[in-house]
């Protein structure tokens, strides 16, 4: 969910031009002959695989379907990057669906995995939240079902090439909450995060389990907090520092650019609200608050309040897209809210996005990786380009003496 001061904010308010497509649409063909012992025999051996810890997390090599980043040849137009992600990531027939899409897409997803949805309520005590009694969490505990099955999704969701980020622990807002933690508060709640999912063969007892394919203490680089709150004091500790990014806080929809300490800022956007003159945060949260206030508002408006969020999303998506190209960011839940018009919207959106030519359904790693390979004069360049504004002359002239 998202703190009252941000629900405030909402109401008031192929190559990847670098990066190649994650995979391809699929062709039929005839059937191919068995390969011969020679052809066999020459093909590479599968990645060898090491276990870390108890088990519960392996080292298997370089993620799967990545796309490699290039910098811009001089004048060329920029793709249009949008991000899906996910905050918490905790229900095994969502997190399938959406993994789905992603692969629908032909481009992949960040799931912002919230760590006690890895951790058993029989082991709630292991998790010291700080400034709050041990075992307390604001969104209470997984069955051991749902915490196999979250647990079943992160391996295959990363194969495909879909980032895991963490939304922390215990989702701490408002007074008393994460806003008021310290770096050092910061650093216990990211450390037990990581333990949580580098140890879920122990805390939970399963055994029918593979490991994960990747190490976790490697695979985060970023993450968004709860409510969107206390990103001040979490851009300063210390594990966060050897972050790349964060998606924290809110913004508008412009370039991307690096705080002081290197991190990447790409926060929640303001967006178009269809119907009304102000903007909402791109997150369905906020959209949902600004139309029912609950989420569970009159039936009777569920397939308006679907279609104007569906179109809220197209509306930013449109405005980057024919402006400044600016990387668009999406917010969502695995929430049923409003009988789960928001994921429906989500959904019909992202197919409508994917009929334009140029635009990439990317990772927060993955639009990072592209940032960092560009040209500090293109990045420059790209960032002086305000809200919905395209190059006047074009982005060949725009961009062409900036490679």
């Amino acid at each position: 969910m998202v703190s009252r001061r941000a629900m405030l904010l909402a109401a008031a308010a192929g190559t990847l031009a670098g990066c190649g497509p994650a995979r391809h649409h699929a062709t039929s063909a005839p059937a191919s002959p068995a390969p011969s012992s020679a052809a066999a025999s020459s093909a590479p051996p599968p990645p060898k695989v090491r276990l870390i810890g108890d088990g519960s997390t392996s080292d298997t090599g370089p993620q799967p379907h990545q796309p490699v980043a290039r910098p811009l040849r001089p004048g060329e137009e920029p793709p249009q990057f949008v991000v899906f992600s996910w905050d918490g990531s905790g229900r095994a027939d969502l997190f399938t669906r959406f993994r789905e899409l992603a692969r629908e897409l032909h481009g992949n997803m960040t799931f912002f995995l919230t760590g006690l949805y890895t951790l058993p309520k029989s082991k709630r005590m292991l998790y010291r939240p700080p400034r709050h009694p041990a075992g307390a969490s604001a969104i209470g505990w997984f069955s051991e079902k749902s915490v196999h099955g979250t647990i079943g999704q992160l391996g295959p969701a990363w194969l495909a090439g879909n980032e895991i980020g963490t939304h922390f622990n215990g989702h701490f807002c408002g007074p008393g909450g994460v806003e008021r933690w310290s770096p050092s508060d910061w650093d216990s709640e990211i450390d037990q995060a990581l333990s949580f999912v580098r140890n879920w063969r122990t805390n939970t007892g399963f055994t029918d389990l593979p490991p994960l394919p990747f190490d976790y203490g490697k695979e985060l680089i970023g993450g968004r907090t709860p409510c969107l709150e206390g990103q001040k004091n979490l851009l300063k500790a210390s594990r966060a520092q050897q972050w790349k990014y964060d998606s924290s806080g809110t913004g508008t929809q412009v370039w991307p650019k690096q705080w002081k300490n290197g991190l990447w800022q790409v926060p929640m956007q303001s967006i178009p609200f269809p119907g009304h003159s102000f903007e909402v945060i791109s997150m369905d949260y906020n959209i949902m608050f600004n139309q029912s206030r609950t989420p569970h508002g009159d039936p009777a408006r569920h397939q308006a309040w679907k279609a104007q969020a569906r179109d809220a999303y197209l509306a930013g998506f449109r405005r980057a897209y024919t402006g400044n190209r600016a990387p668009l960011i999406i917010g969502n839940h695995f929430e049923n809210w409003n009988r789960g018009i928001y994921m429906d919207a989500i959904t019909e959106a992202a197919r409508a996005m994917a009929q334009h030519p140029h635009v990439r359904f990317v990772s927060f790693r993955q639009l990072v990786a592209w940032l960092e390979a560009q040209n500090e004069a293109v990045l420059k360049r790209l960032r002086a380009l305000p809200v919905g504004r395209a190059p006047r002359g074009g982005w060949a002239e725009y961009l062409g003496s900036a490679g």
